[in-house]
């Protein structure tokens, strides 16, 4: 009994902190930290000694308009239970949420994402990719600093304004560097 209150308090632990973590500058759905967690896995594994837990093989995690879809999660505790980390793997890995005031989801997607409790911190590591309205980050590092609404972009691609999408022949830039389009409202960007 203890080790099923203990994994289902840390799981809720886990959810609320992506919740947190993840929403955009105009705010996640309010209501969405009220809704059921469900977390959903072909396997799920917790090692109370190592203080993680491990979920693999089709990992689904919703909450209200939460969603995050990986192929392995591992959730890391502190001494004292708390949630530490979570590191979501998969082939991408994904994560949506409809911002308050919206029609329109916040998307992210990386080959891995790390959620840092500590540092108000994600990063998204490997093709790496962040929607949120009309902007489109897009590169091999992208971090968010949660706690003061910044994202740095590593080796990559912005682009900002009407759709936002990049145009078809856009070029990435050169390793290591980052490239910014701003585009025109109503206009397309000519490469």
């Amino acid at each position: 009994m203890y080790m099923q209150s203990y994994h289902l308090k840390n799981l809720i632990k886990m959810c609320a902190l992506c919740a947190v973590l993840i929403g955009s500058k105009a705010g996640a759905l309010t209501t969405d930290k009220d809704q059921p967690i469900e977390i959903e896995a072909d396997n799920a594994e917790l090692d109370s000694k190592k203080l993680i837990t491990i979920y693999e093989g089709n990992v689904v995690v919703t909450q209200g308009s939460i969603r995050m879809t990986g192929d392995r999660m591992t959730v890391h505790y502190t001494k004292n239970n708390e949630l530490d980390t979570v590191v979501l793997v998969g082939k991408p890995a994904t994560y949506r949420q409809l911002p308050d005031k919206s029609q329109e989801y916040d998307e992210s997607e990386a080959l891995q994402m790390e959620f840092y409790k500590s540092k108000n911190l994600i990063v998204l590591i490997n093709n790496a990719k962040v929607k949120q309205k009309d902007v489109r980050f897009s590169g091999e590092r992208i971090e968010y600093d949660t706690e003061h609404s910044k994202i740095k972009a590593r080796g990559g691609l912005v682009t900002i304004g009407d759709g936002a999408a990049p145009e078809e022949g856009a070029t990435s830039p050169p390793k290591g560097r980052v490239k910014i389009i701003i585009k025109p409202p109503g206009k397309k960007v000519q490469q």
